[in-house]
């Protein structure tokens, strides 16, 4: 029996709320060895996927990869709970390629909390915390619901859509965090007692129906890939048995169900205050801003390999119960499916995110930081991103290191929270891959070549880890070097496996490389000509395909990146009053004011801050002697 953990006095580090942006915290600063509490109102809840089963996605999947190349854990829990495995947009090029996971619900949840209650320096704790503690103007701990003080070095509040947490189904409403938890009602009281502005927020969910009574027989099969594809580079294998989706449609009958439902829509009649996500709309909105549709994609998901529970994803709806019965009805496939739980859309507080530093503590307070949904975001992979980074940043206030910041060229990440603390959101967001200036720089493929060296800085990626980090690299670079080595004469062996390939025949000799770039052209068909294609890995053939096809277009982006780093580098004074700069507009002072952007480069990505204004404050630092 291993021993028991002695609890500490006092915390390092109290994480409020266990879901996607707690666990990845908890789990990181407790590694990097700060005593750790996961504080959560419903434990048997820790790693809950609380809508739809599934991990990744476009640009997803790359803050997925993000996660698991610096040492993070959503990528290894979704490779052991992933019961369907996709590459997506693969007819597209590398920047936009992503991966898709359907995921088991209850073995996720079980591989999580495995390794929760494993760790060293965390411990977990039921309760909700109800009060902040503030002593001296700093955060020092948070008082439960039932009074009990715990005190802490700093806070990370990971509140998902707790805050003031309202479901409606129809014209019904109640207090709830989520189907069947509570809401927390009283931190949001206290946040603004500390001075923090608070706004309102919107989500939804699909009903979950039963299996059993869904016809898949005349849906399209939606099968994964074969092998399927991990999300961690410290994969192997995917143990748990692969199964298909299904694709159905709605119908003009099920459009017109729904419309009858405009009238008790909570959305409708103005009962929902909060914004809801832009991109992932209710049906009855899409319903109502595209009449002319008169049908709408429906994924018909699996919860788990034994759950008794579908998820059609698509139709997410907050309509009265009675609607969504009918519509269900007019969907083929569904036509007898039983509803087992309804949909519903959920209100929620969050905490506009122009409020933090780009480390993501607050600026208003010491020692308290924000991850996730309180954040203004959507999406479990943008939580557990900004649940690792706010993590590393506490680790690096405590122990003295300079903070986890990165640039917007070296991580999807990185966009997110420039994008969170510079722009703010005033509705939930949720990452694309064109959000990305730089974006054929940040593929799923190159995550551990872009991060991993910083991870193994930082501690959190360990030997293992890092040596299979070392042998991939060895690899990608050992092939790029063979096949930029090889040249191909146009003598008749080479023009019958060229011909053979699809490839065009050079008039004259020619690199292997410079075949490689030849459309429709794969790595895999030229080892004829090079022996190390046939003895190296899949993953980094691939990787070494996409640097050599483009090549070009690498070096050009790079070179951009470069051009534009020089106003990134060049800091802002911490107390700079912008009304001193001549040449500011009145809204330019307020903005900046506000934000206090860290250097002039994340000044310019400011909403309203113009370039006249960015040349304004070039004059005033080399007035000032500091550029």
């Amino acid at each position: 029996m291993p021993p028991i953990k002695t609890e500490p006095r006092q915390y390092d580090l109290v994480v409020v709320g266990a879901g996607h942006a707690g666990c990845e915290a908890a789990m990181a600063a407790s590694r990097l060895g700060l005593d750790t509490l996961l504080l959560t109102i419903n434990v048997d809840r820790i790693g809950h996927l609380s809508c739809n089963p599934a991990i990744g996605g476009l640009a997803k999947g790359h803050m997925v990869r993000e996660i698991d190349a610096l040492g993070g854990m959503m990528g290894l829990w979704a490779d052991q709970a992933g019961i369907q495995f996709r590459t997506l947009n693969t007819r597209k090029g590398p920047a936009v390629r992503a991966t898709r996971a359907q995921i088991d619900r209850r073995s996720y949840l079980q591989v999580v909390q495995r390794d929760i209650f494993a760790q060293d320096h965390l411990w977990v704790r039921e309760g909700m915390a109800a009060q902040l503690i503030i002593e001296q103007g700093r955060i020092s701990g948070v008082v439960t619901r039932i009074g009990e003080r715990i005190t802490s070095r700093t806070v990370l509040l990971t509140t998902g859509t707790f805050l003031q947490g309202l479901i409606h189904v129809g014209l019904n409403h109640y207090s709830g965090g989520r189907l069947g938890d509570p809401a927390s009602n009283e931190l949001s009281d206290s946040l603004r007692q500390a001075g923090f502005e608070l706004g309102r927020l919107k989500t939804g969910t699909v009903p979950r129906l039963l299996k059993n009574s869904v016809d898949f027989s005349v849906m399209e099969p939606q099968p994964g890939d074969d092998p399927p594809p991990p999300f961690s580079f410290r994969t192997t294998e995917i143990p748990l048995p692969q199964v298909e989706c299904h694709l159905t449609w709605t119908t003009p009958a099920a459009h017109a169900a729904i419309r009858t439902g405009f009238d008790r829509s909570p959305m409708f009649t103005g009962i929902i205050t909060g914004t809801g996500a832009r991109y992932c709309p209710s049906i009855e909105d899409k319903v109502a801003r595209f009449p002319e549709k008169d049908r709408h994609q429906v994924f018909v998901e699996p919860e788990g390999l034994h759950s008794p529970e579908v998820y059609p994803n698509g139709i997410p709806t907050s309509l009265p119960l009675d609607i969504q019965k009918e519509m269900i009805r007019n969907i083929p496939g569904l036509e007898r499916a039983q509803i087992v739980r309804p949909g519903y859309a959920i209100e929620y507080d969050f905490c506009p995110p122009t409020q933090l530093s780009p480390t993501l503590e607050t600026k208003a307070m010491p020692g308290l930081f924000m991850a996730g949904q309180i954040n203004g975001t959507s999406g479990y992979e943008e939580a557990a991103a900004q649940g690792l980074w706010a993590a590393l940043n506490v680790v690096c206030s405590l122990t003295d290191r300079p903070p986890f910041l990165m640039r917007r060229d070296q991580a999807y990440m990185a966009v997110l929270v420039d994008d969170l603390v510079t722009k703010g959101t005033s509705e939930p967001y949720r990452m694309f891959t064109s959000r990305a200036e730089h974006r054929l720089l940040l593929r799923e493929g190159n995550a551990d070549q872009r991060l991993t060296p910083l991870g193994r800085e930082l501690g959190l990626v360990n030997d293992s880890h890092w040596a299979l980090y070392i042998a991939k690299k060895q690899q990608l670079e050992t092939i790029l070097a063979a096949v930029d080595a090889v040249r191909v004469k146009p003598d008749s062996s080479s023009r019958d496996i060229l011909q053979g390939i699809g490839a065009a025949i050079p008039g004259k000799m020619v690199t292997l490389s410079a075949i490689l770039r030849q459309p429709d052209v794969s790595i895999t068909a030229l080892a004829p000509f090079c022996e190390e294609i046939s003895t190296t890995d899949a993953l980094v053939l691939e990787e070494a395909e996409i640097e050599i096809r483009y090549e070009g277009y690498l070096r050009r982006q790079e070179e951009l990146v470069i051009a534009s780093r020089e106003l990134e580098i060049v800091s802002l004074p911490e107390g700079l009053d912008y009304s001193d700069v001549s040449g500011l507009t009145s809204e330019a002072v307020e903005k900046l004011n506000h934000i206090r952007p860290l250097t002039i480069g994340q000044a310019g990505r400011i909403s309203g801050i113009t370039p006249a204004a960015v040349t304004s404050l070039e004059i005033h630092m080399k007035k000032m002697g500091l550029l």
